[in-house]
């Protein structure tokens, strides 16, 4: 984006899921993402993610809001996703016209299959209905999922902090769904154009989300849309070692505002980050933060810090 004295100005977008109350991870990535973009007089973009009919609620727009407005963040601009319905029908024209698009009628049982399996849990699509065509009234006209027929070869991404996340899509996740059985955009398709419309020129986010970059950019190539910058950042974890999620009824941050001020909570999150010292006790502001921060102050890729509930502590 362009001010009127024709300087560039970066915009990054925190883009949370509309599914349930924000969590520390939660508060911890956007507290990250808003960092990143006051540090460099950038524009943040409020992205709520509200597309899935069966889990995202009106009433979890509104406490995320609440929440991360209770932590001190402010945003540039707001976005509810399920606004966005015209651009992302667009971008299933565009990709129709170009012979893309292809309904899908696996079950889940059938994606399933132990060849196309990966250690971490996650599944290949084979392309079994790779050969079929849309019906006859289009795109629209499909009760099936749609997916997308990649091109095989490697995406080079490179994250920010110097990994590389280059991999070949079609290999490693198969063609993604870009609209599912009951009408809802999917995520991957979503996001891409999404962040086109808030002209996104960085995006920060968890590193959990790193092995769905080249996808993403794979559908960037295929719209013809520009490639962000990427920064896949720290995750804090559970004792046991999982991510903190909504799923896993991790702390909500009605909790969290029981036991916490703001300002001491945004300091317990600053030293998960690194951004104060461990010893550093006080509590501090998200603006107090800002003219300091640089990310070789944050942890590393490879830590995490650990919640227990009561304080944060540190690991690798």
């Amino acid at each position: 984006m362009k001010r009127t004295d024709g300087v560039t100005v970066s915009t990054g977008r925190f883009a949370p899921s509309a599914t349930g109350p924000a969590h520390p991870g939660t508060l911890l990535a956007a507290l990250l993402c808003w960092l990143d973009a006051r540090s460099r007089d950038g524009r943040v973009v409020l992205r709520l993610e509200d597309l899935d009919p069966e889990r995202c609620r009106p009433a979890f727009v509104a406490q995320l809001e609440a929440d991360l407005a209770w932590l001190g963040l402010d945003w540039d601009a707001r976005v509810l996703q399920s606004e966005c319905a015209a651009a992302h029908e667009a971008a299933l024209d565009q990709l129709a016209e170009g012979g893309r698009l292809y309904p899908c009628s696996c079950t889940r049982a059938m994606l399933r299959l132990p060849e196309a399996s990966h250690a971490d849990g996650s599944f290949r699509y084979t392309g079994t209905c790779r050969g079929r065509s849309l019906p006859p009234g289009g795109w629209r006209a499909s009760r099936d999922p749609l997916r997308v027929r990649l091109d095989p070869g490697v995406i080079p991404v490179f994250d920010e902090a110097g990994d590389d996340l280059s991999a070949d899509p079609s290999a490693v996740l198969g063609d993604p769904i870009v609209r599912r059985r009951d009408g809802a955009v999917a995520y991957h398709l979503a996001a891409v154009v999404d962040d086109a419309a808030s002209d996104v020129t960085r995006v920060i986010r968890g590193r959990d989300l790193a092995a769905t970059t080249p996808t993403q950019v794979a559908l960037r190539h295929l719209l013809a849309l520009s490639v962000p910058v990427h920064r896949h950042h720290l995750l804090l974890l559970e004792p046991r070692g999982d991510k903190l999620a909504k799923l896993h009824g991790s702390v909500a941050a009605a909790e969290l505002r029981g036991a916490y001020t703001p300002e001491s909570l945004c300091g317990a999150l600053a030293r998960a980050a690194g951004l104060l010292p461990a010893d550093d006790a006080g509590g501090c502001r998200p603006q107090d933060l800002v003219h300091d921060f640089r990310w070789e102050h944050v942890r590393v890729q490879d830590r995490a810090a650990v919640w227990d509930g009561e304080r944060l502590n540190f690991g690798a």
